[in-house]
């Protein structure tokens, strides 16, 4: 029972996490960019390849998750999604799948960007946790977790320089007090 409570409960987290882009895609529709950093895409395939490598059914003859890993799963989703739909929220019309910027891009730093550089990956990290306790063999979250760090750390690395360039004071304190996306580590 507990199993099938965790996973309903994953799969409507993740119909709210996918939903809270909707209105930042649609705002930022036909929006001028003025620069990108192509090596984020690298990023991208990497975190899709940690994703594809936790949501894969390969495990083994009777394979089951413990109470506690379905519990961890349904303490991460709920406040995953929420960071999401916070970020998205004061990110606006600045969201992009890739890493660009746009004519009249700002900082943000309020909302969740006051405790990550990148809450948006901090929430993506939070629902692949989610996913990875409720569904997937230890070796292949393991592996999951890993490319989904590689590929984060190459898009955060990405975005940051952007933003370096074009507000090279305000970034510079910025990241100074605020970790990439796990909140207090820094980077």
């Amino acid at each position: 029972m507990l199993k099938t409570v965790a996973l309903a409960e994953l799969f409507v987290c993740w119909i709210l996490w996918a939903w809270a882009f909707v209105k930042p895609r649609e705002q930022a529709a036909g929006a001028k960019t003025v620069a990108r950093a192509p090596a984020s895409k690298w990023g991208i395939f990497l975190v899709m390849i940690g994703f594809m490598l936790v949501f894969i059914y390969v495990r083994p003859v009777g394979f089951e998750k413990p109470a506690w890993s379905l519990i961890v799963s349904m303490v991460l989703a709920p406040p995953s999604a929420a960071v999401a739909w916070s970020a998205t929220r004061h990110l606006g019309k600045q969201w992009r799948y890739e890493a660009a910027l746009r004519e009249d891009h700002e900082l943000i730093q309020t909302g969740p960007y006051r405790w990550v550089r990148h809450p948006i990956y901090t929430s993506m990290l939070g629902m692949l946790l989610s996913a990875g306790f409720v569904w997937t063999w230890w070796p292949l979250f393991i592996a999951g977790v890993l490319f989904f760090l590689a590929g984060t750390e190459i898009r955060v690395r990405a975005e940051d320089r952007l933003l370096a360039e074009r507000f090279p004071a305000a970034f510079a304190d910025y990241r100074s007090r605020v970790g990439a996306f796990l909140p207090f580590v820094h980077s």
